[in-house]
């Protein structure tokens, strides 16, 4: 069955993977789907007159949109104050011990209206999608209570309704322990599993299922009962694993098939080899890693010796990663955990959007995947990774449309090629 074009994309420059060859293609799109991309030279005659519109990129490089794996965009407040304790010595478990950190994160988040949460979570969003974000995964987890676990996922749908953004949902109930559990935490598990997470997901707010494993937050039993929770409700796991420590989270999640395990500065090569077995991606934050002036570096060697897939995300959070910058991420990935540049793409697409369970329709341009791509006004895609500070997205175009920029680019409905209908 043959779909009509609505917008043909031509004089783009593209590369399958880095910039050391590249050539001119054209996308088509028809509605919200790329239906071919293909060299400009093999683009058919056309006819008569298209009733779609044209664009001429210029010669811009082109990339899928870029696809935010791991955020906490949700949140009330911030922890400022916390910078500055760390900066004098205190360590991210000094502060969570002594009532900061997640909890503080919390207090907050249960005060704000939901009407106040959108606002800000949007401001953030919106910086992210002026860098090219075409999808981003948001968690809960600042909640811990049943209502205001429910009101996060709530405004994370709202954002995926009224911002041009792909938004997927992580309940991340197993975040902390809330301070009316003190000394409880196996009665706090139990509330997740059978209260917040099955009525969250009959509610359709819950995409996947997410879980802190340390030792300043949950053990791998009371995780692994999380999981159960998750599988009887038919929904994907990943977990936040060997951020701080290696108690054998990685191992639990793969048990289960996670999409994910996310930081893993402290994983084995078993764990990595574990990874490989189960088909899970690794998630490595870099800005927490700098954040928190972490000084072992997650294992990218084996991760690369056992054909494990690498993503990268900001970990967008208030308290250990208050970045917003993907571009900044990519560079921090290579800086500090030796990313090569394609490495640092492809963490950004096509791996990112296989953490999500999302490779069919997010992180290539491919028919079939949804038409989001990012027109760079770069001379080269190693600026991306290069510059800092800098925002070379000249568009990007999410589901077909323009969302983001629109300087430089022709529109031209009179051009002599290529025909209407495509396979």
């Amino acid at each position: 069955m043959s779909r009509r074009l609505t917008a043909l994309w031509r004089n783009l420059r593209h590369s399958g993977g880095g910039d050391r060859s590249s050539s001119s293609v054209a996308i088509g799109v028809a509605d919200d789907r790329i239906v071919w991309i293909a060299p400009e030279a093999e683009l058919p005659v056309f006819e008569r007159a298209p009733d779609f519109a044209q664009y001429d990129a210029a010669g811009a490089w082109v990339t899928p949109g870029l696809v935010e794996c791991h955020t906490h965009l949700v949140f009330g407040g911030n922890r400022a104050d916390e910078f500055g304790r760390r900066l004098a010595g205190a360590s991210y478990e000094e502060i969570a011990r002594a009532g900061g950190g997640i909890v503080s994160t919390v207090n907050a988040t249960r005060a704000a209206s939901e009407d106040e949460l959108f606002t800000s979570a949007a401001r953030r969003l919106r910086t992210m999608i002026s860098a090219g974000v075409a999808a981003v995964e948001i968690k809960s987890g600042y909640g811990l209570d049943t209502p205001t676990e429910a009101k996060m996922l709530r405004v994370a749908r709202r954002l995926g309704r009224e911002l041009p953004v792909s938004v997927y949902t992580s309940f991340l109930g197993a975040h902390a322990l809330p301070p009316e559990y003190r000394g409880r935490p196996d009665e706090y598990i139990e509330l997740v599993c059978t209260d917040m997470l099955p009525m969250l997901a009959e509610q359709g707010l819950v995409d996947a299922v997410d879980a802190f494993c340390e030792n300043i937050a949950f053990s791998v039993a009371q995780c692994e009962r999380v999981f159960e929770t998750a599988a009887r409700l038919g929904l994907p796991v990943k977990l936040h694993a060997e951020q701080l420590s290696n108690i054998g989270g990685t191992q639990l999640a793969t048990r289960y098939g996670a999409l994910s395990t996310d930081h893993l500065e402290h994983a084995l090569e078993a764990d990595v080899a574990a990874m490989r077995r189960a088909g899970t991606v690794a998630v490595l934050l870099p800005a927490a890693y700098y954040c928190l002036r972490e000084t072992q570096r997650p294992p990218v060697d084996l991760f690369r010796r056992h054909g494990v897939p690498m993503a990268i995300s900001t970990d967008c959070n208030p308290g250990t990663a208050p970045s917003l910058s993907p571009l900044l991420t990519m560079n921090m990935a290579c800086t500090l955990f030796g990313f090569s540049i394609d490495e640092a793409l492809l963490a950004y697409t096509r791996h990112a959007a296989q953490a999500l369970g999302k490779a069919d329709l997010h992180g290539t341009l491919e028919a079939g995947r949804y038409a989001d791509f990012v027109l760079w006004d770069v001379d080269s895609l190693a600026e991306l990774v290069y510059w800092l500070g800098a925002s070379p997205c000249r568009a990007l175009i999410w589901h077909g449309r323009i969302v983001q920029g629109a300087s430089g680019l022709k529109q031209n409905r009179d051009q002599d090629r290529p025909s209407g209908a495509v396979a």
